[in-house]
């Protein structure tokens, strides 16, 4: 029998909400008998005559497909902001997923949300809360972060009870996340690996 997994499906555009992705690997990587699969998605463009895009990114994780997400014990979805919601590519994939919603696949399964910001207030909560809203409707059971992670109480950048969140000050394009925000994705993926472990009363 297959080892369960909390599938990680995140786009990147410079490389914070990867780091993220990272870090919620490494969360359940803390729990015996599940593992992580980090997923991500390809760019969109508004350009018709965009060269077609490669079946396989160049570097990082391959591209989610239904059957990653069918499958999954457990969810953790990441994206950077945009205006306060997730970037296109995330959203324009997870607009594919209605097959998934008609078949009930993802139906009591938990999944969280994370994101990056390159402004402190700049839309984090907002787009957490817009990522949960499409994990909802499929029936998932969302997962935020609860109190008991103390790093909450003491961050001063990133982190939130509805999800991990990291702010790239001034723009910064390196993705190194404080102390707080790396402990706090780390609680993410261990708290939905424990999750995936229980047994959901039908």
């Amino acid at each position: 029998m297959d080892q369960p997994y909390v599938l990680i499906l995140y786009y990147s555009r410079h490389g914070s909400t990867e780091a993220m992705a990272l870090q919620v690997a490494r969360g359940v990587a803390q729990v015996t008998g599940v593992e992580a699969r980090l997923r991500t998605v390809p760019p969109v463009s508004a350009e018709i005559d965009r060269p077609q895009l490669p079946d396989v990114p160049e570097s990082g994780p391959v591209y989610c497909d239904d059957d990653d997400l069918r499958h999954c014990a457990a969810l953790a979805l990441g994206s950077p902001t945009r205006f306060g919601n997730m970037a296109a590519p995330l959203k324009y994939f997870i607009d594919g997923t209605s097959p998934l919603w008609m078949g009930g696949a993802l139906v009591d399964k938990p999944a969280g949300v994370f994101t990056s910001t390159a402004s402190l207030h700049g839309g984090q909560e907002s787009t957490l809360l817009s990522m949960a809203l499409p994990l909802i409707h499929h029936g998932m059971i969302f997962v935020g972060l609860p109190y008991s992670a103390s790093e909450l109480h003491s961050t001063r950048s990133g982190g939130t009870p509805y999800g991990p969140s990291h702010w790239a000050e001034g723009g910064s394009q390196d993705g190194e996340l404080s102390q707080h925000e790396a402990a706090l994705c780390q609680a993410l993926g261990k708290r939905l690996a424990r999750l995936a472990l229980m047994e959901i009363p039908s």
